[in-house]
């Protein structure tokens, strides 16, 4: 559902929102800030970023949380939707000059009560290994800014490693480091390991072991994030110019590729079993891309500025389990035939393997909803579920008995179908994909278009027009953004489907297109210099960007708008004064964070209750 009304409505902030699974209420004497609880001025700041880890403390209370504001990095005990937050006993304070703290991550797997490694990337380049509970600082990477002066912008530890961690820049650069390695004194030398289409991986030369062990060179301008696939095999890259590209981490091979609508690309986040890659950006829109297609599946619109984050509910989800049909099982069997596991790193969690175990036996899901969220510099918040009619057009919606828990929620549709919604607590396998193997088998994941149905399916979606013979469409291979064809940028649309499109679609493809100009024109008066020369540089760079989205538009790699289905939010709602730059799911909460410097914790339906010591946990708020 989109955002009601005008006015008023529109500005107010919401406490409270309503979803199939009930009511999620913000918890106000849950909030993490500075212990002041001032606002902090975010002018010309770094985004505030919050990271969490689980130390497995016996008294029950293990959560840990860390956050940026400014030049100041928090280290609390996260007390979530039990108790209220004590901001006057952080754990660790540290307060930074000349530089400032972009963003962190904890190592789960060395995480203990008594120590935690927490790394933490800087606007000047370094990266500093800090142990917040002993209070030490370890060790300081590229102190000298030898191996890149840019910011950092995303640092995450090698799932299942406890000494390997790969940091992004603004530069456009990934480096791999170990935590054992010095940096040495003078600026590294590379080697060409392995070069493709618009990136290039060096090793550095060096008689000793030495950082950093990779450098990845990756698209052109910042690298803006990357995320590991749940896996760790593959990791997929959000780049500011507005290519999704996917990789093999170990062999260090692209997998595949996308582009954005308009604009860059900020966030990129994976689906708990790794088929699915959700990314957002400078277009406004939400990308849904799947892994063993390469290719875009849907888009959502909802924001009315840059999504800042996107992120995946692990914990909600609808499972339907019964027999597939034959033409189904066929292209199942292929996708799970393909995968493709080294024999390096060990799983960062046990339980992904749980859902290829259960996809082994004859009976499998038939179909599976997928909720995912996203917030903006809008400061909205929305929620989106991902259905079987726009992941599996071909398919005729399950009817089969769905099995549900205590937090699931039941809700007829429109088309007399019964949405359960299901909590699952564990994480499960990414599926890799082997490139050769997803050559020859391309043409069992076909993709189908979709059949226009007479009212909107149960994912809020606008789906795309069909062959009305019911016959199978070309493959959907052909002209994709997958890195084993060797022809690209070739989309081939269905006659029938230009015919039948929407005039909705078509009302938006238009605004659509007044809202790109806008984006265009203020993000290019916003960087254009006084001096002549500089106006130069820029409107030629801009006449070089428009002509490369121009080549783009229209194939697989960036379908066009009424080429794939259009996603509704379930939920949109103003939740913040301040651009939005946190979202997390947790399993009894979801945590927002705002440009403010405040972290808010919003308590799942049925799991709002306080400890008794503070029984001030029902803040005002209109339910919507």
């Amino acid at each position: 559902m989109a955002a009601e009304g005008g006015g008023k409505e529109t500005n107010e902030i919401k406490t409270q929102f309503t979803t199939r699974e009930g009511v999620y209420k913000l918890l106000t004497h849950s909030e993490y800030s500075r212990p002041n609880r001032v606002p902090f001025n975010s002018q010309g700041s770094n985004p505030v970023k919050v990271s969490f880890v689980n130390v497995n403390d016996q008294s029950g209370n293990g959560d840990r949380i860390c956050f940026n504001v400014g030049r100041e990095l928090y280290f609390y005990i996260y007390k979530g939707v039990r108790k209220a937050a004590d901001l006057s006993k952080p754990v660790d304070k540290r307060i930074y000059k000349g530089t400032q703290p972009t963003c962190h991550d904890f190592n789960p797997l060395t995480a203990t009560a008594e120590s935690v490694s927490l790394l933490v990337g800087f606007s000047a380049g370094q990266v500093q290994l800090i142990d917040p509970i002993k209070k030490e600082t370890s060790k300081l990477f590229n102190e000298e800014r030898l191996i890149d002066k840019s910011r950092v912008t995303c640092v995450r530890w090698v799932p299942g490693s406890e000494s390997l961690f790969l940091v992004a820049h603004s530069s456009g650069s990934m480096y791999l480091y170990n935590v054992e390695n010095t940096c040495g004194t003078t600026a590294p030398h590379y080697q060409l390991l392995k070069q493709g289409d618009n990136y290039a991986v060096h090793t550095c030369k060096s008689k000793s072991a030495r950082n950093p062990l990779l450098r990845w060179t990756v698209g052109e301008g910042a690298l803006n994030e990357f995320a590991f696939s749940p896996d760790g095999k593959f990791l997929a890259c959000a780049s500011q110019d507005g290519f999704l590209r996917v990789f093999g981490f170990d062999a260090a091979e692209l997998h595949g590729t996308m582009k954005s609508y308009f604009g860059g690309l900020l966030c990129v986040c994976w689906s708990p079993d790794g088929r699915y890659i959700v990314a957002g950006g400078e277009d406004d829109l939400v990308t849904v891309w799947s892994f063993s297609d390469c290719r875009v599946i849907a888009r959502g619109q909802g924001h009315k500025s840059w999504v800042s984050v996107v992120a995946f509910d692990h914990c909600t989800t609808s499972v339907e389990d019964g027999e597939l049909p034959a033409e189904f099982s066929g292209s199942d069997e292929d996708f799970h035939e393909q995968i493709h596991f080294g024999a390096g790193r060990e799983r960062a969690n046990s339980s992904h393997s749980r859902l290829s175990k259960r996809n082994s036996t004859e009976s499998r899901p038939v179909s599976v909803t997928y909720r995912f969220g996203s917030v903006g510099q809008d400061t909205q918040l929305c929620l989106w579920d991902l259905t079987e009619d726009i992941l599996f057009p071909h398919l005729p919606l399950s009817r089969t008995r769905t099995h549900t828990n205590v937090m699931s929620a039941t809700s007829p549709t429109a088309s007399g179908q019964t949405v359960t919604t299901v909590s699952i607590t564990s994480a499960t396998n990414s599926s890799g994909t082997n490139i050769k193997d997803n050559v020859s088998n391309s043409s069992a994941t076909g993709n189908p278009a979709n059949s226009l149905p007479d009212s909107l399916p149960r994912s809020n979606s606008l789906p795309q027009a069909t062959n009305p013979a019911g016959g199978s469409t070309p493959n959907s291979h052909t002209g994709s953004s997958c890195s084993s064809n060797s022809s690209k940028g070739n989309s081939i649309i269905d006659s029938s489907f230009i015919a039948n499109k929407f005039a909705t679609l078509s009302l938006h493809d238009s605004r659509k297109e007044r809202h790109e100009k806008d984006h265009k024109r203020n993000h290019s008066m916003g960087h254009i210099s006084s001096k002549s020369s500089d106006k130069l540089n820029q409107l030629s760079s801009s006449r070089t960007v428009k002509a490369e989205a121009a080549k783009t538009l229209g194939t697989m790699l960036c379908p066009r708008m009424e080429e794939v289905p259009l996603l509704e939010p379930l939920v949109c709602k103003k939740i913040a004064h301040e651009r939005l730059t946190v979202l997390i799911f947790l399993e009894d909460c979801l945590v927002t964070a705002c440009q403010e410097g405040f972290i808010c914790t919003w308590a799942r339906p049925g799991k709002g209750g306080l400890s008794q010591n503070n029984p001030a946990n029902s803040p005002s708020g209109t339910v919507v």
